[in-house]
């Protein structure tokens, strides 16, 4: 009996493997695409090329649509979805700052992979290369991404409330929705140096600017005064601005320089420089920039597994912005 039970548990654990439950890290590898679409990569690399000339907005909003489509339901493209009914994951009010040309970079590069791969490359493994992209055609570090990820077969407007880090969160709240994906406090505050690269819209950071009383005093003065320039109060909700202010279209560790000097734009960016747990890691990634480099990649790396779909879990997309039926 004993003997039967051992059997019946390894049979279970091989299978459960084998399907890839969980956040699917055993199918994930650099190559998936080596015999079936080769070129995918130097296609992704040319249409996020050729995007990025028309506008620099494709940078941090295709950044920005990768984290966001991670942190809910995983990195499974659901993000993308088009809905009639205003009611995907992209419809959700904490969704509704990201911008156009992140969707229209992935949406281009799958039109030109489709007339080479047809049905192929998932929309989610598409986003994973742009992503990437943008950091190396920025000036940071380049590495392989992980493939192998098939695209979610739901996306609801309802599932994203809670899951992603708001302005206001101080550390203790960034650093337990991270850890719920398997992300540690310093893959955490690798991967807000990503704001190098970022922009806001004004009614995200009124708070700080416009209170009842006066100006968050832990901002820096001369900052905040510049922010307000740029975000009059009751300003248009629609106005954008950088949240690196000295090298907006850099991808470097100016963001961890930035935050010494109290140019944090949300408090969540803040509170990693006045957390005492925090603090050393802001320290060592604005004075060693190759550090900064190295962590940053682990992150992503980290992060694109997560919840990720495999084998013949989901589906592979014809559309990015529609389930196959």
């Amino acid at each position: 009996m004993e003997i039967s039970f051992k059997r019946v548990l390894f049979m279970f654990l091989f299978i459960f493997l084998l399907l890839g439950f969980g956040e699917g890290k055993v199918l994930l590898k650099k190559d998936f695409y080596r015999s079936t679409c080769p070129h995918v990569e130097k296609i992704v690399r040319q249409v996020v090329t050729t995007k990025m000339s028309q506008t620099f907005i494709t940078v941090p909003g295709t950044l920005h649509l990768f984290f966001h489509d991670c942190f809910v339901t995983g990195c499974d493209a659901s993000v993308l979805i088009f809905s009639p009914n205003n009611d995907a994951e992209k419809d959700a009010p904490d969704n509704l700052s990201l911008a156009g040309d992140g969707f229209d970079t992935v949406i281009k590069a799958k039109h030109a992979i489709e007339s080479q791969c047809p049905g192929i490359v998932s929309c989610a493994d598409i986003l994973a290369i742009a992503a990437r992209d943008v950091v190396t055609l920025t000036g940071g570090p380049n590495w392989e991404v992980e493939l192998g990820r098939r695209d979610g077969l739901i996306s609801k407007a309802s599932l994203v409330a809670g899951n992603l880090p708001q302005p206001n969160f101080n550390l203790a709240q960034l650093t337990k929705l991270f850890a719920k994906h398997n992300l540690s406090q310093t893959d955490m505050i690798a991967l807000s140096g990503a704001h190098t690269l970022g922009f806001s819209h004004c009614d995200r950071i009124s708070d700080r600017l416009y209170p009842l009383t006066e100006t968050d005093p832990t901002l820096n003065q001369s900052y905040a005064q510049q922010l307000m320039q740029q975000c009059p109060k009751n300003a248009d909700p629609r106005i954008a601005v950088q949240m690196d202010p000295v090298t907006p279209q850099t991808f470097d560790n100016m963001y961890y320089k930035n935050l010494i000097q109290r140019m944090g734009m949300f408090k969540s960016d803040d509170v990693l420089f006045s957390d005492p747990d925090s603090n050393p890691t802001v320290m060592s990634f604005a004075a060693k920039p190759g550090d900064f480099a190295v962590a940053f990649v682990a992150g992503m790396r980290k992060l694109g597994r997560v919840g990720v779909k495999t084998g013949k879990q989901g589906e592979v997309r014809r559309d990015c912005s529609a389930f196959n039926s």
